[in-house]
């Protein structure tokens, strides 16, 4: 992924007028009374972020970096928008953000029923299916978001990702300071998967079927001689399935769902072929 810090000296100025009326915003009851330059600095903020500009997170010395004021500007944008009748080809919605509308210049191919809400970005050579991309959103050029994906609020997709069909991405608007779900360049999430609660999924790992990842899941690499335990982050070529793991209840014990690391990806610059490896060598379903 690019690492595009937006805090040139050109978006100071509108960090701070978010960021202060972010921290008064609890005390404005109507906001069709907040000044034209606030109300502005608001779109130009969402505006940003709609044409890849300025992105929620981005990566700074290896590290994933949160910019705060980005997501207050997207809280502070449902609240000024009105509800208003919203019109896509021969169908009509009823919400406060509409759609991102698309004229082919883009480089990106949109099947009918893709939608993809105003505020997020969506990088030249990506292909949508059918599938949901929310606000604050960034998916990375040549990525694929397959058939009923969806892609939460602020979720960091990088280049060359494959979003296999029904994957959950979750959205992490609130607490402003939290970290997306960031999925790195040239990861594979196999179907049906889940990733939640700012979980980070390296580049080149390969995510199995059914994978459910949260924040509080153990990640158990149990390619050495004894397990090691992780938590909040798949590491880079990682290959992970679907397991169970035992936990103690009063009624006795049970088998709670846990993410296993049973391998590696080869880091060959064909990534497509290292995949296809991967997939073959660890029979892992996808």
């Amino acid at each position: 992924m690019k690492s595009d810090m937006p805090h040139q000296a050109a978006s100071r100025e509108l960090e701070n007028i978010i960021s202060e009326l972010y921290e008064h915003s609890a005390q404005i009851t109507d906001f069709s009374q907040i000044s034209t330059s606030q109300s502005e600095a608001i779109d130009r903020a969402i505006e940003g972020l709609n044409t890849g500009l300025w992105r929620v997170c981005s990566q700074v010395d290896g590290e994933w970096v949160t910019h705060q004021w980005l997501k207050q500007a997207i809280l502070l944008y449902f609240r000024k928008q009105k509800m208003q009748l919203l019109e896509a080809g021969a169908f009509n919605y009823f919400d406060k953000i509409p759609l991102k509308k698309w004229t082919g210049e883009e480089g990106v191919r949109v099947v009918p029923q893709a939608l993809v809400r105003k505020g997020a970005f969506v990088d030249r050579g990506a292909i949508l299916m059918p599938s949901y991309v929310n606000i604050g959103a960034y998916v990375g050029k040549g990525s694929m978001i397959d058939t009923w994906a969806t892609v939460g609020s602020c979720a960091q997709v990088g280049e060359n990702v494959h979003i296999s069909g029904g994957v959950g991405l979750g959205g992490v608007l609130e607490p402003v300071q939290a970290n997306p779900v960031i999925i790195e360049d040239n990861a594979f999430i196999g179907s049906r998967s889940i990733v939640v609660e700012g979980v980070i999924v390296e580049q080149g790992a390969v995510i199995g079927a059914g994978v459910t990842l949260t924040a509080s899941t153990k990640i158990i690499d149990v390619t050495g001689s004894e397990p090691k335990t992780l938590r909040g982050r798949v590491p880079a070529n990682s290959i992970v399935i679907p397991g169970s793991i035992n936990k103690s209840f009063p009624a006795g014990d049970y088998q709670t769902a846990c993410a296993l690391i049973i391998g590696q990806r080869s880091e060959k610059t064909d990534t497509k072929t290292s995949l296809t490896q991967a997939l073959r060598d660890f029979e892992v379903s996808v």
